[in-house]
């Protein structure tokens, strides 16, 4: 009595696997269809096997899909803020390096047009006045400052 049981449940079940007949007719353009009922006798039967869906496995594929495109978009959006990062950082290097020249320029007119350069000393009050020597040197440092700065301008 369970052989016969499990022979049943096994017909079913293999009979649920086996294919649907599928016929295939042309309509009046001559253009294929496809159907489980031929409107007119002339169709040809079609051999299609069809197996029931792993959903666990279609959910695992469609899952790994969706964090494959994340990944995607994440790196594209990294690398366009990485771009207007760099845009950016070179606009503001341009601006500093342009001010910069403007300032070591003008310290270097100031240096060339005063009559005597001294130093600040320890206190906001004392001064030490450069010698001939040391002012040459100083306005020497301050060109090269400023050559640095203005390179290319």
């Amino acid at each position: 009595m369970q052989w016969f049981l499990l022979l049943v449940a096994s017909l079913l079940v293999l009979g649920s696997a086996q294919a649907s007949e599928v016929f295939v007719t042309k309509d009046a353009q001559g253009r294929p269809i496809y159907t489980d009922r031929p409107d007119s006798l002339p169709a040809q039967k079609v051999q299609i096997a069809s197996q029931s869906t792993d959903t666990v496995a279609v959910q695992q594929h469609y899952d790994e899909e969706m964090k494959s495109y994340s990944d995607a978009d994440k790196a594209t959006t990294q690398a366009a803020k990485k771009a207007v990062d760099s845009q950016q950082a070179k606009e503001l290097s341009a601006t500093d390096k342009a001010k910069r020249c403007q300032e070591s320029r003008a310290q270097y007119q100031k240096m060339m047009n005063a009559h005597r350069l001294y130093e600040p000393g320890s206190t906001g009050e004392d001064r030490r006045y450069l010698d001939s020597s040391e002012i040459d040197a100083a306005r020497a440092n301050a060109k090269n400052v400023m050559d640095e700065f203005c390179a290319g301008q």
